[in-house]
């Protein structure tokens, strides 16, 4: 059996390790500024040009983006969001549509069998958020509480996977789906929908959970065509 020598894991590349480990677990959030340079050095007890390096990398994988005169600020939480990111960008929104609504789908099924008593009272913070944004009208404040619901219904699976997979899509999606519900007039229909989605979870009827997603994605797909 043939045996590879162990590799020496280089100072740069526990920094990296570590800076990504800090933007995986949040602690370093998406679109915050990291610390500066000096202070980074004394934490990670390396040299200017080893932390530079680092950064470089980070920042040509697509996790960090340098600003001139601003700083260095973290613009994905994962290089699997940079790259589901990328090959989003070069699919048209319907394309990404349909496969949003297959993994939604997963979701709401999964979700409606493993919901757990946190998992409803969330739920229904959010509906809630998505209640009074319809009621007034906000089109953008609607568009970020049916994002969050959303996630919530993935975190409701309890699958850690599909939460990833959905979180950096959402991610990546983030501003077409603003640029749906805002230039929506109908936001009752799908308020009645996420009703009957949440509904369908919390009364674990996942057959009626996956017809609510069936119905809410049928809409959003035929926004899109009206948009093109």
């Amino acid at each position: 059996m043939n045996i590879s020598k162990t590799k020496r894991v280089s100072l740069v590349d526990q920094v990296i390790s570590q800076m990504e480990a800090l933007i995986e677990s949040g602690e370093w959030p998406v679109g915050d500024r990291i610390a500066p340079e000096l202070e980074l050095m004394e934490q990670f007890d390396v040299s200017r040009n080893t932390l530079r390096e680092a950064i470089r990398s980070l920042v040509h994988a697509g996790l960090l983006q340098t600003k001139q005169g601003s700083g260095t600020f973290v613009c994905s939480a994962s290089v699997l969001g940079v790259a589901l990111h990328r090959r989003i960008q070069q699919s048209n929104l319907l394309e990404t549509l349909e496969v949003r609504h297959a993994l939604e789908r997963e979701a709401a099924q999964l979700a409606a069998t493993r919901r757990s008593k946190e998992d409803i009272k969330q739920l229904q913070i959010h509906l809630s958020t998505c209640q009074e944004a319809a009621k007034s009208k906000n089109h953008q404040a609607y568009a970020e509480a049916d994002i969050q619901l959303h996630k919530a219904i993935a975190v409701a699976t309890h699958n850690h996977l599909l939460i990833d997979l959905y979180d950096h899509m959402t991610e990546a999606l983030h501003e077409s789906v603003h640029h749906l519900v805002e230039n929506n007039s109908c936001l009752e229909i799908h308020l009645q929908i996420h009703h009957q989605l949440v509904q369908a979870i919390i009364s674990q009827d996942s057959q009626q959970a996956m017809e609510a997603v069936n119905s809410y994605m049928t809409q959003l797909k035929t926004d899109t065509g009206k948009l093109s």
